[in-house]
């Protein structure tokens, strides 16, 4: 009998218990297996991950804060009766809108816009109305939202199909309107006239829901299958389509990024998973799995690329939360997948961006909505330049031929304040999770 001594002993017996459980993992149980090699792949999500600050991000962030801000008022001036706002009923809208200033200041920024005047019957309270230009850019606006219909019905029944009961209450949808692109007050303009596609209910509650009234099976098609459809070879697709290869997501790393060579090596294995489309039922897959996982990623990648910008605030998804079947702190998926996702705190707010969606802090396929923002952007900015010189200063129609993206001396503007650089923050996941909205 071969006598060894008390450590080497205790190494043997740990080397034999580790090839026990290695044996039974994959010959005896096959869920021993999954959860082994589970507990393999989270090992490295325990590296504690550094939160990287994008500046050209957060600067586009920033910019269309106010952007939204004033598309925002410019609606609500056009659903007043009267057809313009009193300083006294926008007071309170501030917190609403999401600005850090208050609104009566923030509109008489932009004397493009928004024209001042005295009311009629009381002078000392001043008045909002929308300007010519505005009036034309809204009506440039409508013609999109035409001209679009189609797509505008599309991105609302991908939403509706992708949630559990294929229903979402109308309070969750109407702060994605704008995210979305859909129009003001769509539940009566667009919904009525698509009877085969949606319909009201009442909830238990008493709330008013959308919901889907039947299945597209043509929209059921994600984006990441799309662009993987395109990108890759008909044999490498069908080998997809037959199960034999998984899709894999786009990745861009911040420069630099700590651990990259670990997060790396865990995304190389996170991308071997199996892909399943945010339109597929997902209640039989465990939630505590990996493959939950890269479904709950690929929800929120697909969500985020239905957006306008590829981005949308965390408490809009957090009230879609349960409808899409997400974990209760999904917050840390986009901290642990910081190739896909960049997760913003810029203006009193969590923002979540598809990273994939930008290229130096461009839109890289902006949608014909995206674009007309772009030139309300540049409205605002040209207002917010020369506003001593009034309203009226400039040519209506060399405004609104003009490319905004080209004109030169606003962009090198822009550019030297936002710059492109990242920089690190060291941040833990809960302090993330954390962060407060200011909403």
């Amino acid at each position: 009998m071969l006598i060894i001594s008390f450590p080497v002993k205790m190494n043997y017996l740990r080397d034999i218990s580790l090839l026990k459980l290695k044996y039974y993992a994959l010959y005896e149980t096959p869920k021993l297996c999954q959860c082994y090699e589970y507990l393999q792949c989270r090992g490295i999500v325990k590296v504690r991950l550094k939160w990287v600050k994008n500046r050209s991000i957060d600067h586009v962030i920033d910019k269309e804060t106010d952007l939204k801000a004033a598309c925002l008022l410019k609606d609500a001036i056009k659903r007043s009766s009267t057809g313009f706002l009193t300083a006294k009923s926008v007071a309170d809208w501030q917190k609403l809108l999401g600005l850090t200033v208050p609104v009566l200041r923030f509109m008489r920024r932009y004397p493009t816009l928004f024209e001042e005047f005295p009311h009629p019957r009381w002078p000392s309270l001043p008045c909002f109305r929308l300007t010519d230009t505005a009036v034309l850019l809204d009506s440039q606006e409508q013609s999109i939202y035409e001209a679009r219909e189609s797509d505008i019905v599309e991105r609302l029944c991908k939403v509706l199909m992708m949630t559990k009961t294929r229903t979402v209450p109308l309070q969750s949808l109407h702060p994605l309107k704008w995210d979305l692109g859909l129009p003001d007050c769509f539940e009566k303009s667009l919904v009525p006239k698509y009877p085969d596609h949606f319909r009201f209910v009442k909830a238990s509650n008493g709330v008013t829901c959308l919901r889907l009234a039947n299945w597209c099976e043509e929209f059921a098609v994600s984006a990441l299958q799309k662009s993987n459809e395109n990108r890759t070879s008909g044999d490498e697709y069908r080998q997809f389509k037959r199960g034999q290869a998984a899709l894999v997501f786009p990745m861009n790393f911040p420069r630099g990024y700590g651990a990259q060579k670990k997060v790396r090596a865990w995304m190389e294995e996170f991308q071997k998973l199996p892909y399943i489309s945010p339109y597929e039922d997902s209640r039989q897959i465990d939630p505590n799995s990996e493959l939950m996982e890269k479904r709950v990623v690929g929800v929120l990648h697909e969500f985020l690329s239905l957006t306008m910008h590829k981005k949308t605030k965390r408490n809009y998804l957090r009230s879609l939360r349960e409808e899409l079947n997400l974990p209760h702190k999904f917050t840390r998926i986009f901290t642990r997948y910081p190739g896909i996702f960049y997760l913003s705190l810029k203006c009193k707010t969590t923002t979540v961006t598809l990273r994939e969606g930008y290229q130096r802090g461009k839109l890289v396929d902006p949608h014909p909505i995206a674009r007309l923002r772009e030139k309300f952007y540049h409205v605002m900015r040209t207002g917010l330049l020369h506003r001593g010189k009034g309203a009226n200063f400039i040519n209506q129609e060399d405004l609104l031929l003009n490319d905004a993206v080209n004109e030169a001396g606003l962009r090198e503007s822009e550019e030297e304040d936002s710059g492109t650089g990242d920089e690190f923050y060291e941040v833990e996941d809960s302090d993330l999770d954390g962060a407060s909205d200011g909403e």
